[in-house]
Parts: structure tokens; C-alpha cells; sequence
């Protein structure tokens, strides 16, 4: 692969994936290094004025200036159909800590959909521009508000009335995962879609879909033209997808993290996380990111393996032990 020579670093975000980056993993991958901007899971909005304990549980970092323990700012996300309540919602969310709002127009998930949010906003354009523009009303200027959209919900027709919908209603910037709804997380993923968003709106746009290695993301950047990209399973595959991204793009060589460097990484987040689950839960979480990380590495498969039955914590850690030795000694 041809190494870049222009020395330009992409602005490079960390997807909201509900249910699986916590603000554990979000500590994790943040201190790797790349990662410039975090986003966090969903907070779901319905009619109801959220007391601040709910933004605090999904974004403790409100409570540090909204940044990780590395200083990776993070931004909290809403998910709702109702612009009032929404803007509300916004409003307490920044007085809470928040220096940035995200608004989800993208999760495919058929709950979330059914209960009038996420990507199912996508089938009326209009709704989406209402409740960008509530929201960006509704909080101060200075506070960035951003949207994440797909190409569509039942196909890809509306893709650039909703990405204009975004944008006429103040949203700054604009994450685009290449898909529809009825898509999912199928193979492939439509950059070309982005390119042409990227080349009729104003503000900046993000892209996101299927860039799961260096030469993915070299053609997503030539089919795009974009110059920020949004990471999701693709960096819990590969923690450090990030820092070597930046290092190609600016000609500096990356080693890219061993196995064994992986292996710490789950273990410190274990080791983190083990008092907040019930025992019958005891390394599910691990369990979940070893599924990703199989995808770039093959002794996270022997690993998975070797710990996917097992619930008692003398038993996983004794796994951990003979895993980080064997790959230490590699």
C-alpha cells in the first residue's frame, strides 16, 4: 500500500454502539490515542423532564468537563421523536456538564424504531429538521450540535433530504453511517452516498461504515473525499485502528498492537468492571468485545473459547493468567 506523504491527520471519531462502549471502554480506547472525539450510547428522551442521575450514568464524564481520564472529549447522545421534549432534555443535559449534543437519527434496532426513534425518523424528513432545530435553539451557541443519520429506512432514497434536513436545521456537523435501516450491518457499505452529501451541504460530514483496516479507510477517503471518519466495531477489533490511521496518513511508521498489548487491555477492563456485575453476568462484557476482536486477531477466537462457558471469577482469571503469559511469551 502506498504510504500517504501529505501529513494530514483525519479527525477521527469513536461511534456510539449502546450496550457495548461504556465510559469504561470509552477510558480505554481514548488513552490508546487517536480517537479524537468519543460519543456516547444513547440517552433515550420520551415526554418526561430526565432528572441529571440519568445523564451521569451513561456519561460520568459530565462530571470532569466532559472528557475522558485522557482528555478525549465526549459528547452525549439523545434519542427521541418529540423536538419539545428533546430540547428539554438538551438543555438539562448541558446544564448537567455537556459541551456537546449528538442526536441519533441511525439506530437500527427494532425497539428503539417501534418506540419512535432512531432511524425510523428517517422515513420523515421533515421531523428530522424539527428536531435538529428544537434542539439547536434550544441550548447556547457556543454548544456543538450533531446528528448521525443513515442512508434511509426501508432503502436509500431520502438519504440527502435527510442529511439536508440536518443540516437546515443547525445541526454542525453531520455522521453519516452508510447504510439504511433495512441494510442493518450487511456488507457493503455505500460511500458513494457520502461522497455526494459531503458535496452538497456546507457543514462537515463524518463518514462511517465498514472501515475496518488501512486500506479500507484509504478508499473511503478517496470515494468520499471526507476528512473525519467515525469508528465503531472496527476499533473494538482493532484498539489502536485510530493511531494507525493517523501514523499512515502522516508517513510515520505503527506497529500495531500485539496480542498480548490486547490481552492487558481486556484485563484492565475486567479488572475495572468485575464489582459492577452480578456473578452469573461475571465476563460477559469481556465475552462481547472478544467477539469483535477475533476479527483482527485469531487468539482472541482460542481465548474466547477457552473462557465463553466459564461465570466464576478464580476460574476466568486463571485464563486471563495463562493467556497473558502464553502471549507474552510469543
Amino acid at each position: 500500500m502506498t504510504r500517504q506523504t501529505d501529513f494530514t491527520a483525519p479527525r477521527i471519531y469513536q461511534a456510539p454502539m449502546e450496550g457495548v462502549i461504556d465510559h469504561h471502554v470509552r477510558a480505554l480506547l481514548s488513552a490508546i490515542g487517536g480517537v479524537d472525539i468519543c460519543v456516547t450510547e444513547f440517552v433515550r428522551v420520551t415526554h418526561t423532564r430526565l432528572p441529571r442521575r440519568v445523564f451521569l450514568r451513561l456519561c460520568p464524564e459530565l462530571e470532569h468537563g466532559a472528557v475522558t481520564p485522557s482528555g478525549t472529549p465526549v459528547r452525549l447522545q439523545l434519542l427521541g421523536g418529540n423536538p419539545e421534549a428533546m430540547a428539554l432534555n438538551a438543555v438539562r443535559a448541558v446544564d448537567a456538564g455537556a459541551k456537546a449534543i449528538d442526536l441519533n437519527f441511525g439506530c437500527p434496532a427494532k425497539s428503539v424504531n417501534n418506540s419512535d426513534g432512531g432511524a425510523c425518523l428517517l422515513q420523515s424528513p421533515h421531523r428530522v429538521e424539527a428536531i435538529v432545530g428544537a434542539v439547536r435553539r434550544a441550548v447556547p451557541e457556543p454548544i456543538p450540535v450533531t446528528a448521525k443519520i443513515r442512508l434511509g429506512f426501508q432503502d436509500r432514497s431520502g438519504y440527502m433530504d435527510n442529511a439536508r434536513a440536518a443540516e437546515n436545521g443547525g445541526a454542525n456537523e453531520l455522521a453519516v453511517h452508510a447504510r439504511s435501516k433495512v441494510d442493518g450491518y450487511k456488507p457493503p457499505a455505500y460511500w458513494e452516498y457520502i461522497g455526494e452529501i459531503r458535496q452538497q451541504l456546507s457543514i462537515p460530514v463524518i463518514a462511517n461504515g465498514d472501515i475496518w483496516t488501512l486500506e479500507e479507510f484509504r478508499r473511503c477517503r478517496e470515494v468520499t473525499g471526507c476528512d473525519a471518519f467515525m469508528f465503531g466495531r472496527s476499533l473494538l477489533a482493532r484498539p489502536d485502528l485510530a493511531l494507525q490511521v493517523k501514523a499512515f496518513c502522516e508517513g510515520r511508521e505503527h506497529s500495531p498492537m500485539s496480542w498480548h498489548q490486547v490481552a492487558a487491555l481486556l484485563w484492565d477492563y475486567y479488572s475495572t468492571t468485575r464489582e459492577e456485575y452480578p456473578a452469573k453476568y461475571l465476563g460477559n462484557r469481556i465475552k462481547q468485545w472478544l467477539a469483535y476482536l477475533k476479527l483482527g486477531y485469531p487468539e482472541a477466537q482460542i481465548f474466547f473459547e477457552e473462557i465463553k462457558r466459564l461465570r466464576e471469577a478464580e476460574l476466568i482469571e486463571a485464563a486471563f493468567a495463562r493467556t497473558l503469559a502464553l502471549s507474552e511469551a510469543a
